[in-house]
């Protein structure tokens, strides 16, 4: 399903079909006083960043006075994936990856997929593109199939595996996307708490176009240092370059950066991603327990392949104001296109954790 090109979000209330809110994210459902929250509302790794990572981090603060070097974390984030340092470009967070695509590529023809993270979108808008939206629907599980794209689309944008809704798209169904005279930028920000990242393209080299996002916030809990890559061709990466600022990624962020692609730390990032597994079969599992009052099931996406999960019920706006005053900070699902008022987005949490979740949110349905 698409929907046509579209320059800015509504403006007079009632004017045009609802737009989401592209610019609502989940860390706004634990500011302030709402910080106090169990969040489930944000999907970084709960007890990050580890120990040994502070120090690496805290032992770069002694060389602050001199400008960031960032050849050795390119080195390092290349060695990681395979790839010459010339393919990666280190950003200030995922996001702002998407702020460089939106300046650097010339494309007539801009397409994102959704539902999903919604920046990319809200960057090609900025940058003054019009955007064509492929919404993907509840009816196919919100699975991608790549003939869903227009083929005169010179720009697509996919998350994998997508937020909010934890599908992982085929890496096979992906790469039918690329071609030519596209690029095709794929968000694989959670990839790495996918057991074995089976259905990531980071190292593929073969696919025209190709553009590979990778952030390190999630699984290591760097959301307030900002440290993210690129993985692209070495001329895509020399224009997105272009776009930014002088010294845009801080000596502290670069530190993290290398430390997180040695060897261990991908030993301890792979098991994390086993422990996340671990931990969503669980949430579902309690998942299936809970009734609404009408003595329905809860609808949950699945087979879900990501650290969240996404639940439809009935009344999920009071549900999910009822679960605040419970002690639980849950992300609306309603900003998200494709999606309304009756979706929730659960992050996945520690066993206790969720178990004490689920009954308040079983609490929430039949106060």
């Amino acid at each position: 399903m698409t929907t046509p090109p579209s320059a800015a979000p509504a403006g007079i209330p009632g004017s045009r079909p609802y737009e989401p809110d592209l610019r609502h994210h989940g860390d706004a459902e634990v500011r302030g006083a709402d910080a106090a929250l169990t969040d489930l509302a944000v999907n970084v790794r709960t007890g990050t960043p580890p120990a040994w990572l502070k120090a690496r981090i805290a032992a770069s603060l002694d060389g602050l006075a001199a400008y960031p070097d960032g050849g050795p974390a390119r080195a390092a984030v290349a060695a990681r994936h395979g790839l010459p340092p010339e393919r990666v470009l280190l950003t200030a967070g995922a996001a702002e990856a998407f702020v460089l695509i939106a300046r650097a590529v010339r494309a007539r023809h801009p397409v994102v997929v959704h539902p999903q993270f919604t920046e990319p979108e809200a960057a090609l808008r900025d940058a003054g593109h019009r955007v064509e939206r492929v919404l993907l629907t509840e009816r196919n599980g919100f699975r991608l199939t790549a003939s869903e794209v227009p083929e005169t689309a010179d720009l697509v944008i996919i998350g994998n595996p997508t937020n909010p809704t934890s599908v992982l798209h085929p890496a096979a169904e992906i790469a039918r996307l690329a071609r030519p005279g596209r690029t095709l930028v794929v968000d694989e920000a959670f990839m790495d708490a996918v057991p074995g990242e089976h259905a990531s393209l980071a190292s593929r080299t073969d696919l025209p176009g190709l553009v590979v996002l990778r952030s390190l916030t999630k699984t290591w809990g760097l959301a307030g240092l900002r440290i993210g890559y690129v993985l692209a061709a070495p001329e895509t990466i020399a224009d997105l370059e272009r776009a930014q600022p002088l010294w845009p990624v801080s000596a502290p962020a670069l530190a993290a950066a290398a430390a997180c692609s040695e060897p261990a730390a991908l030993a301890e990032a792979a098991e994390a991603a086993r422990q996340i597994a671990a931990d969503r079969d669980h949430l579902l599992a309690r998942l299936a327990e809970i009734r609404t009052p009408d003595g329905r099931k809860i609808h949950v996406t699945t087979p879900a392949e990501g650290p969240f999960v996404l639940i439809r019920l009935p009344d999920a706006a009071a549900v999910r104001t009822r679960l605040r005053t419970l002690g639980f900070a849950v992300r609306r699902g309603d900003t998200f296109p494709g999606l309304g008022p009756e979706w929730l987005r659960l992050a996945v949490r520690d066993r206790p954790t969720t178990d004490r979740f689920t009954e308040a949110l079983s609490k929430a349905l039949t106060d």
